[in-house]
């Protein structure tokens, strides 16, 4: 048996239930792996609330660190007793134990604690995709980064700044953006106060961005795309205030041939060699310091309703963890 936390329907995080399940050996092509730490995300936002609907009732979570204990048939990415973590795959990671696909797993390098990568992979692998694929970023680009003190936020900036971009952030509040500047962002807005397509209009001489990482949504798509340059890329990847509604595809020739492109971790990461080359990455800038992996706020597993209140009032900042 193990404790987890489940949702039996959709709605605030008071439907989160602390619970026992049954735990069975794991099955062909699956370990099982006894938590040490459990990513919170906004993902489990909408999978709590039904913005991405789950078959309920189910678990919740879909990031975690901890040691395998048992390995099922055909197993051979990992064995017994390696340290591992995960981003993605089936949702269930709130819990103390529990069975997953074994080639999901990624063995966790010594010098990363199990709390970090918790913390690390969704956000991480996030911030590689996007910063590395979606759009290349390269020494001498301009960026605009959304919710630049959030966990995906702060990353992005230092690993953007790593390689040689200017990095323009908006956060909510001047406590975020003293973080944010903290973390390699050059220019942080903040939005209550000023109109962010303003601002960057001025810091660029009205040249513009080239690329948006907009987690926000609805909120801040338009004035986003006001901030790209020609043949800019909007990547709009997060709907922390709703889903971005239908878009009039000329608007993007007016403004400027603009891209725009709604991508997903779990895409990026469908075949095992990408999800490894890309942690492989991932790992490199974390051992090297030049990202470094704010935990800011840890909360016992079983008060995860509390940590869901927390994260959707913007009371977080950088990486939040719940401890088995």
């Amino acid at each position: 048996m193990s404790m987890a936390i489940r949702i039996p329907r959709n709605g605030g995080p008071e439907v989160l239930e602390w619970q026992a399940v049954d735990v069975p050996p794991p099955g062909p092509g699956a370990a099982q792996v006894r938590h040490h730490a459990v990513g919170l995300n906004y993902i489990d936002v909408y999978h709590r609330n039904g913005l991405y609907p789950l078959p309920l009732p189910s678990g919740i979570g879909v990031e975690g660190a901890g040691e395998v204990v048992a390995v099922g048939e055909g197993v051979s990415d990992v064995v017994v007793g390696d340290r591992v973590a995960y981003a993605g795959g089936p949702v269930g990671a709130y819990a103390q134990i529990r069975n997953l696909p074994a080639d999901r797993l990624v063995r966790l390098p010594e010098s990363i604690s199990f709390e970090t990568g918790a913390a690390m992979m969704l956000q991480g692998l996030t911030a590689q995709y996007l910063l590395r694929r979606t759009y290349r970023v390269a020494a001498g680009d301009t960026i605009l980064v959304h919710a630049a003190a959030g966990g995906v936020g702060l990353i992005l900036c230092q690993w953007a700044k790593a390689l040689g971009a200017t990095v323009i952030g908006t956060v909510g509040s001047d406590e975020k953006a003293a973080l944010a500047t903290a973390h390699g962002c050059d220019h942080a807005i903040v939005y209550t106060r000023e109109r962010f397509a303003d601002r960057v209009k001025a810091i660029t001489g009205g040249a513009g961005v080239a690329v948006v990482y907009d987690s926000i949504g609805k909120d801040t798509f338009m004035d986003s795309l006001a901030c790209l340059r020609p043949l800019g890329t909007m990547v709009t990847y997060g709907n922390a205030t709703g889903p971005v509604p239908p878009l009039d595809l000329g608007v993007l020739a007016k403004m400027g041939s603009l891209y725009v492109t709604r991508p997903t971790l779990f895409t990026y990461t469908a075949k095992r060699s990408d999800l490894l080359a890309m942690s492989s990455e991932l790992f490199e800038v974390v051992q090297n310091g030049s990202v470094k992996i704010e935990i800011r706020q840890r909360y016992p597993l079983a008060d995860a309703a509390q940590a869901h209140r927390d994260l959707e009032a913007r009371r977080t900042t950088g990486s939040t963890i719940l401890l088995p």
